[in-house]
């Protein structure tokens, strides 16, 4: 078998499997779960099947009903994404030189290259799990509601999030257990008045409510607020940066136990191997060569039950 021009280092790797952006959100939304083949299958179970009411009276010698959990088998996938990074032949030998004479401040090129390229392969599944979790096509129809005008949370005179809330998650037949914030949409909602009242009692039209109260009023686990920018502007422009969680606001059932073969969650990531980072010998760097860096990772993100979620769209203006 002929070897791969693609060399995986351990220290390398070592730093894409570290690497994690404190504001990225996408593992605790749609958190990791491992498949053993790049192609794999998960199991979409019939919503029904968790709320039937069969017979379980047993006779002295009778058997107890079987019951069979039906379930659709879904053929899928992991994607491959990664990116490189060249690093000139000069710029390893000057770090080697200047390691070795003892300054040990210089950064190692093929270090930072490493976490350059982790840093922006997360990003884009950061920008993946957005679109997806904030996409209203990938909710049931009675399970996404879009905001407009005096009913936007960031009016607070008119709109009532308290009663939109509240409605939303007694319509569901699995109750959420997290919300899932763009910033812009946390940071209005957390200083509305009504909400305000309702958290610390008296007529306050001012104050500022934690994501701990807000899950202890709406009996969440967890609230999660999504921070990450990214650049829109095209390659050579100058940046213009925005939110990759946008101004919604998702109330999702996440069951932490669920893979791909058995557990009703809304949402999963299936993930193949770890990440790997290493290095391919490139002559065309530079004068001397170099090595292009590389960092990925082999991932799928999956909505498995789109009605156990409810989405805000349009939450705030």
């Amino acid at each position: 078998m002929a070897a791969t021009p693609f060399i995986i280092v351990p220290e390398l790797t070592a730093i894409a499997v570290a690497y994690r952006q404190p504001n990225f959100i996408a593992d605790l939304v749609l958190p990791r779960v491992p498949v053993g083949t790049k192609a794999f299958r998960w199991q979409k179970y019939a919503l029904g099947e968790a709320f039937t009411v069969p017979e379980t009276q047993v006779g002295r010698k009778g058997s107890p009903q079987q019951i069979d959990f039906a379930s659709t088998e879904v053929n899928d996938a992991v994607v491959d994404h990664a990116l490189d990074s060249p690093v000139p032949n000069d710029d390893i030998s000057q770090w080697e030189a200047a390691h070795a004479a003892g300054m040990t401040g210089a950064p190692n090129p093929l270090f930072r290259a490493t976490s350059l390229t982790t840093q922006l392969v997360q990003t884009r599944r950061e920008f993946r799990a957005a679109n997806l979790v904030f996409n209203p096509a990938n909710y049931g129809a009675n399970n996404k509601l879009s905001l407009a005008g005096t009913s936007q949370w960031s009016d607070f005179t008119n709109s009532n999030p308290q009663n939109d809330i509240a409605l939303a998650l007694d319509s569901m037949v699995m109750r959420p257990n997290i919300a899932v914030f763009g910033r812009a949409t946390w940071s209005v909602l957390s200083r509305h008045p009504k909400l305000c009242q309702a958290i610390f009692h008296n007529n306050t039209n001012a104050g500022l409510v934690s994501r701990q109260q807000f899950a202890d009023l709406f009996e969440l686990d967890e609230v999660i607020v999504g921070d990450a920018f990214f650049n829109t502007a095209a390659k050579g422009q100058p940046a213009v940066v925005t939110r990759l969680w946008g101004k919604q606001a998702a109330f999702l059932h996440r069951n932490m136990q669920a893979d791909t073969d058995f557990g009703i969650t809304f949402g999963m990531t299936a993930q193949f191997g770890g990440a790997v980072a290493g290095t391919i010998e490139d002559s065309d760097i530079g004068m001397k060569g170099g090595k292009r860096v590389r960092s990925g990772e082999s991932v799928k993100e999956l909505i498995t039950a789109n009605d156990l979620g409810f989405l805000f769209s349009n939450a705030v203006a």
